[in-house]
């Protein structure tokens, strides 16, 4: 499809190795979907719950097709909106996610509020994983409970990490 880069597929093994265990049972977000191979992968890997956030339409009916292959390992929604919308959209709706997954489109600016959001839709305990071209500064929000981890570099694409705190109490 035009104007989507898919997540490759070494990348895409690498991010699951990266989150190991916490992947299933999970609630997990892939903004900037394209064909959904990310979120699909989610499902298949015992993720409880993953939304796709998808603006574009003929993608969106890909991920639909994607996801009917997968009926029965957990449950694909489809968020059909903007990244900022689908964001502000799930915030007002008191969403929270144990991995939130971004893979903007690397030759156009990532909205400074796109990440800060993000950031505030992951839960105690959890995950923001940014994919981006490798060599590029990544700027992640800072915030109470809000620490930068590790980056991983494969080829073009990088990995950088945003953990959140646990809730107190829990570990």
């Amino acid at each position: 499809m035009p104007g989507i880069r898919p997540t490759s597929a070494r990348v895409r093994e690498a991010l699951f190795d990266i989150l190991g265990s916490r992947v299933a049972g999970a609630a997990f977000l892939d903004l900037y979907a394209g064909t959904g191979a990310v979120g699909c992968e989610a499902l298949s890997r015992g993720a409880a719950r993953v939304i796709l956030v998808e603006h574009g339409k003929r993608a969106a009916r890909t991920i639909a097709a994607n996801l009917a292959l997968l009926a029965g390992l957990g449950r694909g929604e489809i968020l059909e909106a903007g990244a900022h919308a689908a964001l502000q959209r799930l915030e007002d709706q008191g969403e929270r996610f144990d991995v939130v997954f971004l893979d903007p489109p690397w030759d156009e600016p990532l909205a400074q509020e796109v990440p800060v959001l993000a950031a505030g839709l992951t839960a105690p305990g959890g995950v923001l994983v940014l994919e981006h071209r490798s060599g590029k500064s990544v700027a992640f929000p800072d915030g109470p409970g809000l620490s930068t981890g590790r980056s991983y570099r494969y080829g073009d694409a990088s990995l950088s990490l945003l953990h959140r705190a646990p809730a107190p109490g829990t570990g």
